[in-house]
């Protein structure tokens, strides 16, 4: 087995520490599969990731084209998950590890499956459709060889780890109210129901008791979440249908109780015309705020109690944080947008498979990645904001 000794990042996340890159296999996201792509294209942005294996459709002959798109082998080109288990398992250059984006019900005995038989685990959030399911493959992580991380792409910004390392030294000071929201427009016309990327997120028995709070407002509490430090001890979710769609919501108003007292809100919607993806985190404490806005991901806002607005911008230098420098990869002024999210999501998740492979503990902090506790922690996240709204907007505390 390669051997890391004294692990450091001298020439950046994008160098594979093994001296080659993890072998990586896919399930779900063939052709039409805007997701699928994404976490392809972040694998080899990433530099860590080789993708080798796939099974892309059920259908034979459209798994062996999206295969091909891939440059994957006919014979790497599967339509059964145990057989591409057993089968990559057996080979000497069989994959390492594997990803999962697929519709939420099927995450569970996926994962579960892939978790048991050996492999690491990059699993599409949230991480299950039941919560039971999500405590049962929490627990499964905890005692097998893999690992299992959730991908939620937005807090791989380097702006992003600027704001966390920022209220982690007490820029704003105590936190005193946060508000994030998730805006986007695609479950507006009547006919959305009719395309098949939009059909199974409206089908409970596919996402489970919640769709656009799952979908989108899931990524808003992990954000709201990795930013502050904080914990959220209750909710109070309102669900409406305000677009197209009408079998489950597509907008929720949700008031969250934080851990030190203050007060939050998730407002999330598919249903807002002439918004794409308006996803927007402020945070406001004793002494200023912060802002950050994913349309304009290379911003990073700090406005001070009677101070002049001060904006920090991707790039080396300018104080910017040495956790968010590393997730920098061009000099300002040359963009960095959400496939640069992807791409170290990716390589954060690289590293510590590779430290985890070569028995190497890596330094606190060194890397971050969303693990089995937080893919629990967002399915029970969902499932208060659920419970919350069938009963007609109570309180609703987070079970732990």
């Amino acid at each position: 087995m390669s051997t890391i000794p004294d692990f450091t990042l001298p020439h950046g996340l994008r160098v594979p520490p093994l001296g080659r890159r993890l072998r990586l296999g896919q399930i779900g996201g063939g052709r039409s599969s805007v997701v699928g792509a994404w976490h392809r294209d972040g694998a080899r942005l990433s530099n860590h990731w080789e993708l080798v294996a796939g099974l892309l459709s059920r259908d034979p002959a459209r798994a062996r084209l999206a295969a091909a798109d891939q440059i994957i082998p006919d014979d790497r080109a599967y339509t059964d998950f145990r057989a591409m288990a057993e089968l990559e398992a057996a080979r000497a250059d069989g994959m390492e590890a594997v990803c999962i984006c697929t519709p939420n019900n099927s995450h569970y005995e996926l994962a579960a499956h892939f978790l048991q038989a050996g492999f690491d685990v990059i699993l599409d959030k949230p991480m299950t459709s039941k919560l039971a399911d999500a405590e049962a493959l929490a627990r499964l992580a905890q005692t097998s060889h893999g690992l299992l991380a959730l991908t939620y792409p937005y807090a791989h910004h380097a702006m992003i780890r600027q704001a966390q390392g920022l209220v982690a030294q007490g820029a704003v000071g105590t936190i005193r109210q946060v508000v994030v929201e998730y805006l986007q427009e695609w479950g507006t016309p009547a006919t959305v129901d009719d395309a098949p990327s939009a059909a199974w997120r409206r089908d409970p028995e596919r996402v489970g008791r919640a769709s656009a709070t799952g979908d989108i407002a899931t990524h808003a509490y992990h954000l709201l979440k990795t930013v502050t430090g904080l914990g959220i001890t209750a909710v109070r979710a309102d669900f409406h249908r305000c677009g197209g769609a009408r079998a489950m919501e597509d907008t929720a108003f949700i008031k969250l109780q934080m851990d030190n007292g203050a007060p939050g809100q998730i407002w999330v919607t598919q249903a807002a015309p002439g918004n794409h993806c308006g996803l927007r985190l402020r945070i406001f404490g004793e002494r200023g705020g912060l802002e950050w806005d994913q349309e304009f991901p290379e911003q990073l806002k700090l406005r001070l109690l009677d101070r002049p607005e001060q904006i920090f911008w991707r790039g080396h230098g300018g104080g910017m944080t040495a956790a968010a420098e590393r997730l920098v990869h061009l000099p300002r002024g040359h963009g960095e947008a959400l496939s640069d999210a992807w791409a170290n999501l990716y390589s954060e998740i690289g590293v510590a498979i590779a430290a985890r492979r070569s028995g190497v503990s890596l330094a606190s902090g060194l890397v971050q990645y969303a693990d089995d506790a937080a893919g629990l922690d967002g399915v029970r996240f969902v499932e208060a904001c659920a419970d919350s709204a069938e009963a007609n907007s109570a309180w609703t505390e987070l079970v732990r």
